[in-house]
């Protein structure tokens, strides 16, 4: 496999959800398939994988890298799992996997307009069809509301001096590509470090646009109706804000008797697989099972 496709954390994900054979598995964010080939290896020939995606292009490529016909591919947010599921005649599943974040196809594809490497008019979303983007979030939000968005899900304590730099541009002309707005920040708040000074601030752009937050939420909530009893869910999250909202909804609902937690604290990637993928570096997974 490619780095495009290498999928994060897989041994300790399929540990957990413990695929059994002729069961359902739901990869709820399945992006190049990674993930899903190894099930598919997992669950014999009557098992199912529903691999999910709101990215026209990664289902496409899928398609064509995994022509399985236990394998079936349906465009949408993992937000919506129930209707897709009923779409594809399927009541109820044995495991559900979502593995958050944008992926490297994604990142590298410039013209996508995720990466402060591009050339390319901002837009960072992840379904085509979103009327909402990156370019208008940065030239249309007003000042409070930006600096909201960079504080809240990027985590960015130079929020104001950030968002006054853009302001100013704006005032003469719309910012209208990646590597526009990260010349912007990275005049505004200096670069020290590895690190490119944009990065929170791309991160909290993309959230915004995808709303990230809110569909993990709803996912989540689906994913209690949709499993089976003993049925189980992991999510690989990449930011602690997502870890955040994972960790307490397990435990709100382990205190509720519905489920039972499968890991004590996050699983991390081992030296071995950050040093062949380092996009795995802050990926952390945590699972559960449905009582």
């Amino acid at each position: 496999m490619t780095t495009d496709h290498l999928p994060v954390l897989i041994r300790e994900a399929v540990e957990l959800l413990s695929p059994v054979e002729g069961g359902t598995y739901i990869d709820a964010t399945v992006g190049l398939g990674g993930h899903s080939e190894v099930l598919l290896g997992k669950i014999g020939q009557n098992g199912r994988v529903l691999g999910i995606d709101r990215d026209e292009e990664a289902l496409r490529r899928t398609a064509l890298r995994l022509p399985d016909n236990r394998l079936i591919l349906k465009r949408g947010s993992f937000s919506d799992m129930e209707a897709l599921l009923a779409e594809a005649g399927i009541t109820e599943a044995d495991g559900l996997l979502l593995d958050l974040g944008v992926s490297m196809m994604q990142l590298k594809d410039l013209e996508r307009g995720f990466s402060f490497n591009s050339g390319e008019r901002l837009d960072m979303r992840m379904d085509q069809r979103q009327p909402v983007s990156a370019w208008d979030v940065v030239n249309t939000y007003p000042d409070k509301e930006l600096i909201r968005v960079l504080k809240e899900y990027g985590e960015e304590y130079r929020a104001p001096r950030i968002v006054r730099a853009l302001g100013m541009a704006r005032q003469k002309k719309t910012i209208d590509t990646c590597s526009e707005l990260a010349e912007i920040i990275e005049r505004s708040v200096g670069r020290t470090g590895r690190t490119h000074p944009a990065t929170r601030t791309f991160q909290a752009l993309r959230i915004e646009v995808n709303r990230e937050m809110e569909e993990l939420r709803k996912g989540l909530a689906a994913s209690l109706r949709i499993l089976k009893q003993g049925g189980r869910f992991c999510v690989i999250s990449y930011h602690s804000l997502e870890d955040r909202i994972v960790k307490h909804y397990i435990k709100e609902n382990a205190q509720q008797m519905l489920l039972r937690p499968l890991t004590k604290k996050p699983l991390v990637p081992d030296a071995t697989e950050m040093r062949q993928n380092p996009s795995s570096r802050s990926a952390k997974l945590r699972g559960a099972e449905k009582l």
